[in-house]
């Protein structure tokens, strides 16, 4: 099919609200996603919309395709990999997997726009800008001292040698009589713009993400992990800025959750990888977000012959990080002591080239919305160790979703 082509216009808000609102008037599914320009190790999410209407059945996931595909892996799907359970309440009901196959294809490249398919000539046109949300009514789906007595009862699931490391998570719950997904993401993305941000439409079900975290990267044989762990709050003061990303860069509590994880996804991905090649190319990294400063590591490896998209699935998620060590014991006291069903939250969303090559973030700091329904939900957490402390890591959770409860309660404008 040829590419249509538009010459290059300025990203606007204005004219890709237009292109959003079309997409979803036009098809069941869409995948928006924008790396914010943002320099992130192997690179950040690309600039493309793709969208479509066929809904790939599960095993079809798994299969070779000449098309693109993008989707979502519910943390839930953890179930179907291994011997769990997730028993807990779900806001709303939302599918294991939710992948589809694209027809539209919308790119920019340099000077150009390209799109497989015509976009109508008024999507381009500045328009006055849409009208914020109606604020969102949230409330958090556990109280501080519910939560402080989870994080007590998991430190002694670690004195008992149950686990080393868990990530525990909490939700807010949010009912609405309108919300509109679109303005909500160029909302969250104007205030957190991340590496992997993205927008993503399942019919009435709706992704907002402002992710920095990458799961797992393809590209030809090499497989690249990136966990998060460790956290630090930024300050428009530049000395006291400075101060708490050396204080991260050199914390030892931080530096011994984040090796947790690395180390887990080293393990993981020698499951499909050719022998010795697994390797850290970067560990305890710190990097600069809007609101945080971020320990990332990166691990890399050579993928064997033969290995698909499936067994790669299947050997490594869901992400170390949100799980904590070791995976499978630790997946199971996060179930007893967490009181809602994650769904898409800690799951993953990504893209799959005609190649086979893929890129999937993390679901975090996102908001999962089901406008038949008229409720949405967004996921916290932060990692337990025995050396953690309860209320700075319940400070943390705050902060992590601190654009969210901005973007909910209508407080960014447009200029912002």
């Amino acid at each position: 099919m040829t590419d249509a082509r538009y010459t290059y216009r300025p990203c606007t808000d204005s004219w890709k609200y237009n292109l959003l609102r079309w997409a979803k008037d036009s098809f069941s599914f869409f995948c928006w996603t924008d790396g914010n320009d943002y320099p992130y190790p192997e690179g950040a999410f690309s600039v493309r919309l793709l969208a479509g209407n066929k809904q790939l059945k599960d095993d079809d996931i798994w299969r070779p395709s000449t098309y693109l595909r993008a989707g979502i892996i519910s943390y839930d799907f953890k179930n179907q990999i291994e011997k769990l359970r997730s028993q807990n309440t779900a806001h709303f009901a939302l599918p294991d997997l939710c992948f589809f196959e694209a027809e539209l294809v919308l790119t920019f490249e340099e000077n150009l726009i390209k799109s497989t398919l015509p976009v109508p000539d008024w999507v381009w046109q500045e328009s006055k800008p849409a009208k914020h949300n109606n604020s969102v009514l949230f409330q958090p789906q556990i109280d501080e001292e519910s939560y402080l007595r989870r994080f007590m009862e998991i430190q002694e699931e670690i004195v008992e040698g149950n686990t080393y490391e868990l990530n525990f998570c909490q939700a807010f719950l949010g009912e609405f009589e309108e919300f509109d997904p679109i303005r909500a993401y160029q909302d969250l993305n104007s205030t957190s713009p991340m590496p992997f941000s993205a927008l993503f439409k399942n019919k009435q079900q709706w992704l907002i993400s402002a992710s920095p975290e990458r799961f797992l990267k393809k590209s030809g044989s090499q497989l690249i992990a990136q966990p998060i762990k460790g956290t630090a709050k930024r300050s428009p003061d530049l000395t006291t800025d400075q101060a708490n990303r050396d204080q991260l860069a050199k914390s030892e509590k931080e530096q011994a959750e984040n090796l947790m994880i690395t180390d887990l996804m080293r393990n993981d991905l020698s499951k499909v990888s050719k022998t010795g090649s697994v390797q850290v190319s970067e560990l305890f990294g710190i990097y600069a977000f809007p609101k945080v400063f971020q320990m990332i590591s990166t691990v890399k490896s050579e993928l064997l012959p033969e290995v698909g998209f499936q067994e790669i699935i299947r050997a490594t998620f869901p992400m170390g990080s949100m799980t904590g060590a070791p995976k499978i014991k630790t997946m199971e006291i996060i179930e007893e002591k967490e009181s809602f069903k994650r769904g898409w939250f800690s799951g993953a969303l990504g893209v799959i080239e005609p190649n086979g090559d893929f890129d999937f973030s993390v679901i975090i700091r996102s908001i999962i919305c089901d406008l038949g329904q008229k409720k949405l939900y967004f996921g916290v957490g932060s990692a337990i160790t025995i050396d953690a402390n309860a209320d700075a890591e319940y400070e943390e959770c705050l902060l992590k979703a601190e654009a969210i409860f901005k973007t909910l309660r209508g407080e960014i404008n447009s200029s912002d």
